[in-house]
């Protein structure tokens, strides 16, 4: 897949530390011969992320309020003053409150469901209408991450479960609305990773070990095989391609019961 993204522009959003989706997501496309430019949230993670970029030879890192639709088009404004035209989109956002990831679903307060469904799911919405206008050109493509969390009761996943499904959904009816203009929009689901997001929810080490010894490839995903499905996705091989949600998991999706050997 070498050099398939070459002449190819994105914008990557949600680079948290070199351990983010988002960042494996990014060094392989940076490898595939991508352009690429940054998004950030606040200042300490403007601090982790410019060192990161730079070694991309990225010349575009700007701070965004997913929450802010001000925010949003300051962003968006800079990034079409610089490139016109995007191919490629990556939406790595998703949040919820630590303190309810872990306990009953039950219990989720009304206030982060809103702010989780705000941030992991509306967000997207609002980032695909304002990429749409600098992609209805030539097409591209919209990639948001995802979790089997959504359709399979996944302890303490709680209401980032009813998120990342509305999030699956969404995917669903942009890529609909958006498909005329040769704009795909897909969703990648990868397993339990050692991210930065991933260890604020309850029992995650034990979901990660689960996981890595029961599916069928007897492995979590990596960085690496996550950030080649999103080359993929984003090159011309995925022109047909839209409205999935690719599991990159190992297989574990498949699966009914553990392994013989772990029940």
């Amino acid at each position: 897949m070498s050099q398939v993204l070459k002449g190819k522009r994105g914008l990557i959003m949600g680079v948290a530390n070199e351990r983010s989706i988002a960042w494996g997501i990014a060094k392989a496309m940076h490898e595939a011969g991508a352009e690429l430019a940054f998004t950030y949230q606040g200042e300490a993670f403007g601090k982790r992320v410019a060192p990161l970029v730079a070694g991309l030879n990225s010349e575009f890192l700007v701070d965004v309020d997913v929450t802010d639709d001000a925010s949003l088009d300051r962003a968006f404004d800079e990034l079409s003053a610089k490139w016109p035209t995007i191919d490629f989109v990556v939406h790595a956002i998703a949040y919820s409150d630590k303190n309810e990831l872990s306990g009953r679903f039950v219990d989720t307060t009304r206030d982060n469901f809103k702010n989780s469904l705000d941030i992991s799911c509306y967000s997207l919405i609002e980032i695909a209408r304002r990429a749409h206008p600098m992609m209805a050109e030539n097409g591209g493509t919209i990639l948001t991450m995802t979790y089997q969390g959504s359709n399979r009761v996944t302890p303490f996943y709680n209401v980032m479960g009813v998120a990342k499904a509305a999030l699956e959904s969404a995917t669903r009816y942009l890529a609909n609305d958006l498909g005329p203009d040769g704009i795909r929009v897909n969703a990648i689901s990868p397993g339990p990773m050692k991210t930065l997001a991933g260890a604020v929810i309850g029992g995650a080490r034990k979901t990660f070990k689960h996981t890595d010894i029961n599916s069928p490839m007897r492995a979590n995903a990596t960085l690496e095989a996550i950030g080649g499905t999103a080359v993929y996705l984003a090159s011309d091989a995925g022109n047909c391609t839209t409205g999935e949600v690719i599991r990159v998991d190992g297989g574990y999706h498949v699966l009914g019961m553990p392994q013989p050997d772990n029940l």
